[in-house]
């Protein structure tokens, strides 16, 4: 009876306990929420959980390796690529990361989408500081290239240019710095609209802020602030730009059908100038309205071979050479070379929207620079493994007789007697490359490119002393130069 007793006890004991510590939990497990896929807008979207948004993340991780040239494939030119002697970099390298965040939802207004696009690189640099990559910093540095929203046809945010083509100024592939055309591939913070009329045909508008592009706005001389030391590195005066006044305006036409892709594009850029001298007294040249043009032109399917096409696109400009001589493309720069004639040669180019200053006591107005340019490029599928591109490019710049006649004023006190002033110049590239894609997603790539500076000035002058290129003061001799270089690419994209 006892251990009956003690039996029950023990159980009634236990029952109470397990029935306090039921009450204790809640009467249905909450469901879990799964990650679901989001067909609606291509592979790769997924729900974000609890809300009705479509995320989508990629982006792609890339190792490069460029032989010549200067920082990550640009042409021989500036410091210490240009100098041509020890502080000359033979080779560069990049590590990079790039990542992309895609959202999207669907309202009764249409889809709202956001997307963000973020670098993070790691570059060389030169011995005597960064070379013209604008993230050869020495340190893990972080880029934006996108960040907007799109709503009922308008985009708000930082992209690319609907000046520009769609290849930008990658034609089939190669550097970073052909000219012939924008390019806006690490974007331009703006306000655009985009009206679609059905069949690939599209019409757009936008306001967007050059100040914001890679490098900026193209120069605007004042040849006041001429300097022999300034002029050795193709800089004509102070780049003399006043305040912000106006968005450049931008519109575009475009057809984009199976067959390929036809674009029109045309911009209007205000020319706004600081000063004649450093203070208001000094007195100020009068606004002018820089313009340009552009077409573009894709064939795609040609009967070289499945995948093969065909890019061409060219511009004029007038008052607004960053979309010919595009934002990756130096503005200002030197290359020396050898000489049989003198220490060494050297080869100047300096570009801008505009020159000002003041000649025999008159000051002078705005006078406009003048380019034009065109670049192209094929790629042929040998099978879908292989692909290889050709690419050329070829610009021209001029000075008005104003703009000349004030640099050539400059020029007057460092030239030898017999030597020729003009600032015009050409520039040419041309290139090949080859790309095995083993696995799907994984590239390896080879670009081969040679470019050549064209420029019109002659015979020699006494350069001063130029102390970050180790050059000394000397006689050299005016003479065109050229560059060759190789980048060596693995990128993996996901």
């Amino acid at each position: 009876m006892n251990f009956k007793s003690l039996l029950l006890g023990s159980v009634a004991g236990l029952v109470a306990a397990g029935g306090a510590q039921a009450a204790d939990l809640p009467l249905k497990a909450k469901a879990v929420e799964y990650v679901r896929i989001c067909s609606l807008y291509g592979a790769g979207f997924y729900y974000i959980p609890g809300t009705d948004t479509c995320i989508k993340l990629g982006g792609y991780l890339r190792a490069d390796l460029i032989l010549g040239g200067a920082g990550d494939y640009n042409f021989r030119q500036g410091s210490s690529a240009g100098t041509n002697n020890r502080l000359t970099d033979y080779y560069h390298s990049r590590a990079r990361q790039d990542l992309t965040i895609d959202t999207r939802t669907a309202t009764e207004y249409g889809v709202v989408r956001t997307f963000a696009d973020l670098v993070f690189s790691w570059d060389s640099t030169s011995v005597t500081g960064s070379t013209p990559s604008a993230f050869s910093t020495g340190s893990a540095s972080l880029g934006l290239y996108h960040a907007f929203i799109q709503f009922a046809g308008f985009t708000f945010g930082r992209t690319v240019s609907i000046f520009d083509a769609p290849w930008q100024s990658y034609p089939a592939g190669g550097p970073d710095t052909l000219p012939g055309g924008s390019n806006n591939v690490t974007g331009v913070n703006q306000v655009a609209y985009t009206a679609d009329f059905g069949q690939g045909i599209t019409a757009s508008i936008a306001l967007q802020d050059m100040t914001t592009a890679a490098g900026g706005q193209s120069n605007l001389f004042n040849t006041n602030g001429f300097t022999a030391a300034g002029f050795i590195t193709g800089t004509y005066g102070a780049n003399d730009w006043g305040g912000t006044r106006s968005p450049d305006i931008v519109g575009q036409v475009r057809v984009d059908q199976a067959w390929g892709l036809a674009q029109i594009s045309a911009v209007a850029h205000e020319i706004h100038s600081a000063y004649y001298g450093t203070t208001e007294p000094t007195d100020h040249p009068a606004d002018k309205w820089g313009w340009a043009v552009q077409g573009a032109l894709s064939i795609k399917n040609i009967p070289t071979g499945a995948g093969d096409s065909i890019n061409l696109q060219a511009v004029y400009t007038d008052g607004a050479s960053r979309y010919n001589f595009q934002s990756l493309f130096p503005q200002a720069f030197f290359m020396y070379g050898g000489s049989s004639a003198a220490y060494q040669s050297i080869g100047v180019a300096g570009i801008a929207d505009g020159v000002f200053g003041t000649i025999g006591g008159v000051n002078t107005g705005i006078d406009t620079v003048k380019t034009w340019g065109f670049r192209g490029g094929y790629t042929h599928n040998w099978n879908p493994y292989w692909a290889s591109g050709i690419y050329g490019a070829y610009a021209q710049l001029k000075y008005g007789d104003t703009g000349k006649a004030l640099i050539c004023a400059g020029f007057a006190t460092l030239a030898v007697a017999g030597s020729t002033c003009n600032p015009d110049f050409n520039f040419a590239a041309v290139g090949i490359n080859t790309a095995w894609t083993p696995v799907k997603n994984l590239t390896f790539t080879a670009d081969l490119s040679y470019s050549v500076l064209d420029q019109k000035y002659s015979g020699f002058i006494a350069a001063p002393a130029f102390a970050a290129a180790a050059k000394p003061a000397a006689v050299y001799e005016l003479k065109d130069q050229s560059s060759l270089q190789m980048l060596l690419r693995a990128q993996r994209n996901f």
